[in-house]
């Protein structure tokens, strides 16, 4: 019992957050965290050896994308929290707070499977193959869909919005 709670203690917060970004309802995604746990305690004598962190995760992830195929069945619709989770030492200016939110913005558009490999890896610190492991498709599709993922966010984020000038004005600092 001591392994179980050493090794799935500190992975709560990075579950929250992961199945928060696929969810994108804090409930709902906090329910599916607690059915992850219930699992994990229930199945820990059954699990392989190697890696308990992918093997969490791939219990989140999949109880996230089921709860995900009920709720397109049911034409329910998950909404995104209001507020951020993240509190700094520091408050970030308006460009920075404007970016985030863009960024923000742009993650939801993407496709689940790159939203979700793009989640594990650059937000959860996942290596490839743990990111394969989670979610059961070859390394070479992960650094694929990790590839395709980072292009789409960067054409969202570098797109012009409608109505924009085509060239920014040139701004001269003034001592």
């Amino acid at each position: 019992m001591n392994d179980l709670l050493s090794q799935v203690e500190p992975m709560i917060p990075a579950l929250r957050r992961y199945a928060r970004g696929l969810i994108r309802d804090r409930e709902t995604a906090d329910d599916i965290v607690q059915d992850c746990l219930e699992r994990v305690v229930m199945n820990w004598s059954r699990r392989r050896k190697a890696n308990a962190r992918s093997w969490v995760f791939a219990i989140l992830h999949n109880l996230a994308i089921n709860r995900i195929r009920q709720e397109v069945r049911r034409a329910g619709t998950i909404t995104m929290d209001d507020g951020a989770e993240v509190t700094t030492a520091i408050e970030a200016s308006q460009d920075t707070t404007l970016f985030g939110q863009d960024v923000l913005a742009a993650i939801e558009c993407l496709p689940p499977d790159y939203r979700s490999i793009l989640l594990l890896v650059a937000v959860e610190d996942l290596s490839y193959a743990e990111a394969a492991t989670v979610l059961d498709v070859p390394v070479g599709t992960v650094m694929s869909r990790l590839s395709r993922a980072r292009d789409q966010l960067r054409h969202v984020l570098e797109a012009k919005p409608e109505g924009a000038p085509n060239a920014r004005p040139y701004l001269r600092s003034v001592k």
